[in-house]
């Protein structure tokens, strides 16, 4: 099955959608498919696993007099919703069931990237300077996990991804946007936006920059409940998904601050899940100051970070300079977490609105929300 869900980069496989190339999931109609079922809360989801005869791995449900056999695959804590496989002909018979309010298809998303120049840009170094380094934060990267290197100081993680059991980046790109948020202040290499901040590897997307709906979800699920202050997901996709909309929310709600990429297609509105209300959108801009041609932009847009030849470490013990909405939202996730280090009681939303606040402003809404994201006057 392809996946649609990709990471956030202009580079070759990000070619499409800011780093995230995302396409929806057609399987074969004699073939099963891998659905997410929403409910309209947890009880009804429950009730309906356990009025249908579900195992633990397979549910038949009753329709029109036929059996209908689903693969149960995950069933969510904090929200209704199940991840299931079954065939795509069943699909609409199922969607009869008064239980259930929606079925989508657990479609996938892909990666993007940053560079020094940025670093300077957001004016992080002054940040740095005056004793504010993101010590005591926990951020998560919600990525392509985050390889070993001499210059990123990883606390731990989970994978999310079937067949990718460890943390290790085999593609690139999240060990790339780690960089940017927390590369170390060690004379070695670069250094992110908030060098002392602990980092955590929650891979929900593959190597090859692609992955699932019921992954990231996971992910964010995973981020809410091991206490991280900060989630970016440097990945996207056009189509949205309630599932991921409520995930975001859940995790919002157990304080965690979601910063999306805005994503790559140029468009005049934003990807997934940087559109939804509780993800902090992040758009790139050029050395000039200028919006990316690729960032998408628009309504819901927050503000503006660096996101074209943005250096940062990459899997091998190397660095590399890539480009994307990707490499843009890891100088946000970093300012957040010099704001969090001063501010350790702040709702997500108290952090995003400060830094919305202190944003330098480049001018049209439209184009950049706020304005230029400014680590020292959001820590000033």
């Amino acid at each position: 099955m392809k996946k649609p869900w990709k990471m956030l980069s202009t580079t070759a496989v990000f070619a499409t959608a800011f780093g995230v190339s995302v396409s929806a999931v057609n399987a074969a109609e004699d073939e099963k498919a891998q659905y997410l079922i929403g409910f309209d809360d947890i009880t009804m989801a429950t009730e309906f696993v356990d009025e249908h005869e579900v195992s633990e791995d397979q549910l038949v449900a009753t329709s029109s007099g036929e059996d209908i056999d689903i693969d149960v695959l995950h069933e969510f804590e904090h929200i209704p919703v199940l991840s299931a496989e079954l065939e795509k002909e069943d699909v609409t018979e199922l969607k009869e069931n008064d239980a259930i309010a929606y079925i989508e298809e657990d479609i996938e998303v892909t990666i993007s990237q940053t560079i020094p120049w940025g670093i300077d840009r957001v004016n992080a170094p002054a940040a740095n300077a005056s004793g504010v380094t993101g010590s005591g934060v926990s951020v998560a990267v919600l990525d392509t996990g985050i390889s070993t290197h001499e210059d990123l100081n990883i606390q731990g993680g989970e994978s999310f991804v079937p067949g990718e059991p460890g943390i290790d980046d085999g593609n690139g790109h999240g060990t790339h946007v780690a960089g940017t948020i927390a590369a170390l202040d060690n004379d070695t290499g670069v250094v992110g936006v908030s060098p002392d901040a602990d980092l955590y590897a929650v891979k929900v997307l593959g190597s090859d920059g692609s992955g699932n709906i019921s992954s990231i979800a996971q992910g964010l699920q995973w981020a809410g409940e091991n206490g991280m202050d900060v989630a970016n997901m440097s990945l996207g996709s056009p189509l949205p998904s309630p599932t991921l909309e409520q995930a975001v929310d859940e995790a919002t709600d157990r304080g965690v601050l979601v910063v999306a990429a805005s994503g790559n297609s140029g468009a005049s509105s934003l990807s997934y899940p940087a559109a939804y209300d509780n993800a902090m959108a992040v758009g790139a801009t050029t050395q000039s100051d200028a919006r990316a041609s690729f960032s998408q932009y628009g309504a819901g847009l927050d503000l503006v970070a660096p996101g074209v030849g943005v250096e940062s470490t990459y899997p091998g013990g190397g660095y590399r300079s890539l480009d994307g909405t990707s490499m843009a939202t890891p100088h946000v996730a970093g300012v957040a977490a010099l704001v969090l280090e001063q501010n350790p009681s702040w709702s997500p939303q108290q952090v995003r609105s400060h830094i919305n606040d202190t944003a330098t402003d480049l001018g049209d809404t439209n184009q950049f929300g706020s304005g230029l994201v400014d680590a020292e006057s959001a820590t000033d």
